[in-house]
């Protein structure tokens, strides 16, 4: 048997491809990690630039109330005690985010949680049945003010699409509260690694050969024996059943000099339609920087094509699940290729989960 230069070919550089490439490693498995990019770290890739570590693909907060998973990451890196409390901009009107006392008094003049649920209770009164779209869903949680002004046009800048045409798990993630509670997470633990996130992916991937600028379809790869797939499926199938849909959007960095403090938050949603960017990232704050400049980033959407885009989050709907199952069968028949993490599983991940899936993973798997 002719001996492979490498016992893992693993396509991707985030974080389940790392994990798995450390762990691989561990094992005593010669690993080769190649990334299409020009840079480890996937999406949680962070720059520094003027002494300022720039989110350079949005905002990465990150939050668990998993202790294993707390525990393991503390290993790697350490964190401050940063906590995610954003704000809404709509029409030059400042609401608190997530939903809470704050922005119900804003919007109705009111201070009491029960006067907030009736309000809630009449605007949504008109759903009676099990939400079918995220426009119901968002209707039953919060009214129809709510919806009108702080997820509408929002929403339909960042998927493109009419909220009726998008499933209702979307809106789900998203806290509702009845007090005076700002925290965006309930999470136990929440953070931004002190020196920003890419130092984390440098030591994960320690002593391991790692490619960048590697496209898996089209580049000239080492000789492996299996392959641990972290890309897009319906790529990796050269798209038999279709093109899996994402969100998807451009990122414009800003350099403000002589201005200490832009907009006085990490992240401020502009959530009326007319603005054309979803959100400002002003980096500084997520490390309780001090400095006379200061870094924003502009979120703009923008449609995805498959191949060129970046993808970042899976639209999973129907329609998409249905050409995801089809690209399942197919992988689950591969004997020498495994599949995991946000792109192969179709699946949206927060930083704490595809870290627990690729842990689980590797302790599944005698590789």
């Amino acid at each position: 048997m002719t001996r492979t230069s490498f016992d893992y070919l693993i396509v991707g550089a985030g974080f389940f491809g790392s994990i798995c490439a450390n762990e691989l490693k561990k094992r005593g498995k010669r690993v080769c990690v190649i990334d299409s990019r020009g840079h480890i770290g996937g999406n949680c890739y962070t720059e520094e630039r003027n002494g300022i570590h720039l989110h350079m693909y949005g905002p990465h907060i990150f939050h668990t109330s998993n202790e294993f998973v707390w525990k393991w990451i503390n290993e790697l890196v350490s964190f401050n005690n940063f906590t995610l409390r954003p704000v809404a901009n709509y029409k030059g009107d400042i609401f608190s985010l997530p939903f809470n006392m704050w922005t119900f008094s804003k919007l109705w003049n009111i201070r009491l949680p029960e006067e907030a649920r009736a309000i809630i209770a009449a605007q949504s009164s008109s759903i009676t049945h099990e939400p079918q779209n995220l426009e119901e869903q968002a209707i039953k949680l919060v009214g129809t003010d709510v919806y009108h002004t702080l997820i509408k046009g929002y929403t339909q800048k960042q998927w493109g699409k009419e909220p009726a045409l998008l499933p209702a798990s979307i809106i789900k993630r998203l806290p509702v509260r009845f007090t005076y509670d700002n925290n965006y997470f309930n999470d136990k633990y929440q953070g931004i690694p002190i020196g920003g996130y890419t130092q984390l992916f440098t030591k994960l991937l320690e002593g391991i050969e790692v490619r960048l600028n590697t496209d898996f379809f089209n580049a000239p790869l080492p000789a492996y024996d299996r392959v641990i797939y972290t890309g897009p499926i319906d790529r990796f199938y050269g798209y038999k059943y279709g093109e899996l849909e994402y969100k998807t959007q451009n990122f414009k960095h800003e350099l403000k000099e002589h201005v200490s403090n832009y907009q006085g938050v990490a992240m401020m949603n502009f959530t009326d339609a007319e603005v054309p960017y979803t959100r400002i990232i002003e980096h500084k704050h997520f490390d309780y920087k001090e400095s006379p400049h200061t870094w924003i980033s502009y979120e703009y959407p923008v449609a995805y094509k498959a191949s060129v885009s970046e993808p970042f989050y899976p639209v999973n709907d129907a329609a998409n699940n249905e050409i995801y199952t089809k690209y399942k069968s197919l992988a689950e028949k591969e004997e020498k290729v495994f599949f995991g993490g946000r792109l192969a599983e179709y699946k949206y991940y927060d930083m704490h989960q595809v870290i627990e899936s690729a842990l689980q993973f590797m302790r599944n798997h005698q590789l």
